[in-house]
């Protein structure tokens, strides 16, 4: 009898979870026409559609969507499989997985990745960027294999270990009149308007809740795809917002005109490594934290001096 391969299997799970042929071939990094050909084989296999298709849209049909979902805990055992012979190998070696979100990853992977090619050479590291709950699901699915996040955020049963904690600085034009060498608090908030990200980015609740007394608002008629995005906005005088450190430190805004005023009592966010309980590369984690740790306070003491 002939079995799927697990290629096939991804390319499954991947249009399931993106009911979108392009998005799920950028996500199994494969061509279009690779991933449809690949769908098509598996169908043939099977005697039955997993999809419906039309010029516009993409439905699972009910055995594409249970077979998904098997498909993906086939992926999650194989992928084990491996951490197990790849822990049994050494530390840091063959592929590995890991996905951020987009306010983390951009702002250590630079510093990150010269660092494992030269201690780890025989890693080959994949990184990927991702909204919190997409990881998440990426990570329990077996699709990666940790990923970095930052809490508060409801993460069940997966195990972690804590990186740092990362707090906020107000970015407004330098004439706003909160801007200056004394702290902001959050009393100095209320009724002020946000410029904040698109729902979705965990760093929007995050910043929210930076204050949980402050009766800050977020600005609803604007919302920025990236942080760039908002520190443009603030440079044109639209509006403030609240930028972590980590990005600060990391030279963000270092060229844009805007103010940058301590914030006082803000509960930072917390930025963590996760990974599955059942994962057998735990010790390789544990490396690649204490490694983001001491990434992190390298560029603490760069920005510093």
């Amino acid at each position: 009898m002939n079995l799927p391969s697990l290629r096939q299997l991804r390319f499954l799970v991947a249009l399931n979870d993106e009911l979108h042929f392009s998005r799920a071939a950028e996500r199994c990094f494969v061509t279009q026409s690779t991933l449809s050909s690949g769908l098509k084989e598996l169908e043939d296999l099977l005697g039955a559609p997993v999809a419906e298709r039309t010029r516009r849209s993409v439905m699972m049909t009910p055995l594409g969507r249970e077979l998904a979902e098997r498909a993906r805990g086939v992926l999650a055992d194989v992928g084990e499989m491996v951490e197990l012979a790849q822990r049994e190998a050494g530390t840091l070696r063959g592929p590995l997985r890991l996905g951020s979100i987009p306010t983390i990853g951009p702002f250590l992977f630079p510093r990150l990745m010269p660092r494992l090619r030269r201690d780890f050479p025989e890693l080959r590291l994949y990184p990927r960027e991702e909204l919190t709950e997409s990881l998440i699901e990426g990570l329990r699915g077996g699709r990666l294999d940790v990923i970095l996040i930052a809490l508060p955020f409801d993460i069940g049963d997966l195990s972690s270990e804590s990186l740092f904690m990362d707090g906020y600085q107000l970015a407004s034009t330098p004439d706003h009149p909160l801007a200056g060498p004394d702290p902001v608090h959050g009393a100095d908030l209320d009724d002020e308007t946000l410029l904040l990200l698109e729902r979705g980015h965990c760093l929007q609740r995050h910043a929210l809740a930076a204050f949980p007394e402050s009766h800050a608002r977020q600005d609803e008629s604007f919302a920025a795809t990236s942080l760039a995005t908002l520190i443009a906005m603030v440079e044109e005088g639209v509006g403030i917002t609240l930028l972590p450190q980590l990005v600060i430190d990391a030279g963000a805004a270092r060229h844009a005109e805007i103010a940058l005023t301590p914030l006082e009592g803000a509960w930072p966010r917390e930025v963590i490594l996760a990974w599955r309980k059942s994962s057998a590369r735990e010790e390789d984690f544990r490396v690649l934290a204490q490694i983001l740790r001491e990434e992190r306070d390298r560029l603490r003491a760069e920005h510093g001096a």
